[in-house]
């Protein structure tokens, strides 16, 4: 029970923080939702080894790379298919 009550300022934290997205580019909001993913994993891992803190902080870490990551490769995926679509848009029919 005690595990419970050190985490739940840590997941009302998470929870407020998602609601401060919308000024954001799609690669910080899933750079941040990793992060937030990731603490509560690692929060839920380190509670079961003993250390919901430190779980939660390389989770965080963790899932601030891996949705940092994925965002640059969807802005890529982006770039390449509008660059796609204004060279068929040039090319005479």
């Amino acid at each position: 029970m005690r595990t419970i009550k050190s985490t739940m300022p840590l997941m009302l934290a998470m929870g407020l923080t998602l609601t401060g997205c919308a000024g954001l580019s799609d690669t910080q909001q899933r750079t941040m939702t990793g992060s937030l993913g990731g603490a509560a994993g690692g929060a839920a891992i380190g509670a079961i080894a003993g250390n919901a803190g430190l779980g939660a902080l390389i989770g965080a870490g963790a899932g601030a790379l891996g949705g940092f990551a994925y965002g640059k490769h969807k802005e890529s995926v982006d770039r390449a298919y509008q660059q796609g679509r204004a060279d068929a848009a040039r090319q005479p029919q």
